[in-house]
């Protein structure tokens, strides 16, 4: 029921929070999956009492034992709680479609091709019961990593060789209430609680904007510090992308050349475009993109792409133009 084309982003694992969530209180019945490390067969007759989101992890707690358990974090924001249920579950099914599918990405760049087509992470973590303290399973989303419900991924194209061979999922859980869970691309690890810190989550309500605040000001890119998981919690690289180009700097602008002004401009942006993204997936919109994967800008200007990332760090492919995203001289900090 839900796929994303790239890792996912904040926004998409909210959504993903939400879809498990309607199988809290109910026993797992059968279980499946490739999973190696962490055997689908632990999963047997345990039950899932909570669930809670974190950035880009989901955390799931099984019980052996039936108890309904009352910490999990509610699966929308309050601006989404409000008499939406029925809308809600409408304009999914318009998002959707017949393949029950959602994608994070309007189309696919070069550095998220899967050549093979098939899931490729292995789970973190040992063969491990939750039972004990060992209760939470967390779960991290690779790249095209993905949660449908009751139905499997398909394949959109051969791999290499030229087999048209459907997905696999990593761990499939089967419930006593008729619906199941599949869980593809994926690192697995079981931990005795969550591990959260909502000040940095971008789309908690405790999200702290003095420590984002400062952390962007740091002498280094902005859009390094962006995707630093430290400070910003769930927001990916459309994110970068998008808040950067509203905001009108350039991706490898110091940080601490820029005025607060600029720098609480581009939090703006971060906080407002992630909103209206987990809004827009209720709603059944298509999220709208201004620089990611264009060759052009609004303005009609030619975009720039290259990859940018800290050295011996992960390099993420970046989108901006060169005109509506000016690089200030690197000696030279901005003026208020």
């Amino acid at each position: 029921m839900e796929s994303c084309a790239g890792m996912p982003e904040g926004p998409s694992v909210r959504k993903f929070h939400h879809l498990v969530s309607t199988f809290v209180g109910q026993q797992v019945v059968k279980t499946g999956g490739s999973s190696k490390k962490l055997s689908p067969a632990g999963f047997q007759s345990l039950w899932l009492q909570d669930t809670q989101v974190h950035g880009k992890k989901l955390f799931l707690r099984f019980d052996p034992d039936e108890e309904i358990g009352s910490s999990g974090n509610n699966p929308l924001p309050e601006s989404l709680q409000k008499g939406e249920r029925k809308e809600e579950a409408r304009a999914q099914q318009q998002a959707l479609g017949p393949s029950s599918q959602i994608s994070d990405q309007p189309s696919l760049s070069l550095e998220l091709v899967d050549s093979s087509g098939e899931d490729g992470l292995e789970c973190l973590g040992g063969d491990t019961p939750a039972g004990g303290a060992e209760r939470w399973l967390q779960v991290h989303f690779g790249l095209f990593g993905s949660v449908w419900v009751n139905e499997f991924s398909r394949a959109k194209k051969a791999n290499k060789r030229g087999d048209w061979k459907d997905p696999v999922p990593r761990l499939v859980l089967h419930f006593g209430g008729g619906g199941f869970l599949a869980f593809y691309n994926c690192q697995m690890s079981w931990s005795s609680s969550p591990v959260v810190k909502p000040t940095s989550d971008i789309l908690s309500e405790k999200f702290h904007r003095g420590q984002a605040l400062e952390a962007l000001g740091q002498e280094r890119p902005v859009c390094y510090t962006l995707l630093d998981q430290r400070y910003f919690s769930g927001l990916g690289n459309i994110i970068k992308n998008e808040a950067l180009y509203r905001a009108g700097i350039h991706p490898l602008s110091l940080g601490s050349l820029l005025s607060p002004l600029r720098l609480g401009v581009l939090l703006d942006h971060v906080v407002e475009f992630s909103a209206d993204w987990l809004q827009g997936k209720f709603q059944g919109k298509q999220q709208h993109t201004q620089i990611y994967q264009k060759e052009q800008c609004p303005a009609g200007h030619q975009v720039m792409k290259e990859a940018f990332g800290p050295p011996g760090g992960f390099q993420r492919l970046t989108w901006w133009c060169p005109q509506c995203q000016p690089r200030l001289p690197p000696d030279e900090p901005e003026q208020v």
